[in-house]
């Protein structure tokens, strides 16, 4: 049995040698047969040539020429109060206030009660136009006597001219306490009354002076007031017609009409226009900003729009005169001072100062130092600033 096993073993050893002899063969014939491989990694021998440096910016030119017929100006400004629609509201009288009857926000009328103070104020003025009534009411009384006295020869006439004189001051005096009392906001009709019919009492009651919407409020109950004009309790404004407050420079003043409609932008609502027609154009020009306000009124009835935020005014303008208009990209600015590149002769381009003002998002106005028929530089103007700066 172990004889057998080895033989099996011996046979089977040998066959395997066989086996992969064969296999190698074959395998060397295919290689041989197949074409040699190049290596993806060796580069190849040609090589390209360095591309000479443009020496020359690329860049668009064009003719200048008088901007078409409709064009719009563009002022920035902010959004305000209407002139004669919102009140700062201060008390007139010194005391504690003891009811608050608005909050902020709150849509108030013409009339409506702001809040109640308690005033020593009111209670002084009416002692004092009381007692100005009854000094009336002798000095009346006594005049009248004198009167009669003088017309039967029972009193001389220098006494008769004393109780005129009285009578004269009496006046006066009652007066001058009525005046204080409506200083105060006492009613005129409660006034009118007769002094036992009266009521007055050391309450005063601010109401509001217009129509509008409570957009501030600085006064809490049982804060005292003290009658100074600068402490601002209240601002009541009519929101449904703002104005917006503009700049406008001098150079443009002849562009601008009062009754002219234009359209307001606000960065809250960007693309939404909001239509508008300039109200008023100042008289003085700010000094160091050499510009000029523009009032123009806007309707605000959706209450979108806030007072305070930035906007911008657009007007049309090109109907009013002709002006030359360049892109915004031809012109650069460089300490302060902006400007052009003007083209001369080919590849040969001249730096140009330039004023200009703003027409549109994408345009400027240019105001002096181009005329009709010079070409200028629109695109790439910033290289050719580049290519100077580093042949300096």
């Amino acid at each position: 049995m172990k004889g057998a096993g080895r033989l099996l073993a011996a046979l089977g050893f040998g066959s395997i040698v066989t086996f992969a002899s064969t296999f190698l063969v074959v395998a060397a014939c295919g290689r041989g047969e197949q074409p040699p491989r190049l290596d993806a990694a060796t580069p190849t021998t040609a090589k390209k040539a360095p591309a000479e440096p443009d020496t020359h910016p690329r860049v668009e030119t064009t003719v200048v020429d008088f901007s078409p017929s409709h064009q719009a100006l563009t002022l920035s400004g902010k959004v305000a109060y209407g002139e004669d629609r919102y009140s700062r509201i201060s008390s007139p009288v010194q005391g504690r206030v003891v009811e608050v009857r608005v909050h902020l926000g709150d849509r108030v009328k013409a009339g409506d009660i702001l809040l109640v103070v308690d005033s020593p104020d009111i209670a002084q003025a009416y002692s004092e136009y009381v007692k100005e009534d009854s000094e009336l009411q002798y000095a009346t009384r006594a005049h009248e006597l004198a009167k009669d006295l003088y017309e039967n020869k029972a009193m001389p006439l220098k006494d008769l001219k004393q109780a005129e004189n009285e009578l004269v001051k009496a006046r006066a005096e009652f007066r001058r306490a009525k005046e204080r009392l409506l200083s105060l906001r006492v009613p005129p009709e409660e006034l009118n009354k007769p002094l036992d019919k009266q009521k007055i009492t050391s309450r005063f009651e601010m109401k509001s002076p217009l129509t509008g919407i409570v957009v501030e409020r600085a006064v809490t109950p049982g804060q005292s007031v003290g009658g100074d004009s600068s402490q601002v309790l209240f601002t009541v404004a009519d929101l449904d017609m703002l104005q917006v407050l503009a700049d406008l420079y001098e150079r443009d003043l002849a562009l601008v009409k009062e009754g002219q409609f234009a359209v307001v932008n606000v960065e809250a609502y960007p693309g939404m226009d909001f239509p508008a027609t300039v109200a008023a154009i100042g008289d003085v020009v700010d000094p160091a900003t050499r510009t000029i306000k523009v009032r123009a009124w806007v309707n605000n009835e959706a209450h979108k729009l806030k007072p305070e935020m930035f906007a911008r005014l657009h007007l049309e303008v090109g109907d009013a005169a002709q002006f030359i208009a360049v892109p915004r990209e031809a012109v650069l600015e460089v300490d302060g001072k902006q400007f052009v590149y003007v083209v001369e002769d080919q590849d040969r381009y001249v730096k140009r100062e330039v004023k200009v003002s703003n027409i549109s998002p994408d345009q400027v106005r240019v105001v002096e130092g181009l005329t009709r028929g010079q070409r200028i530089v629109t695109k790439g103007a910033v290289l050719i600033k580049g290519q100077e700066v580093k042949g300096t």
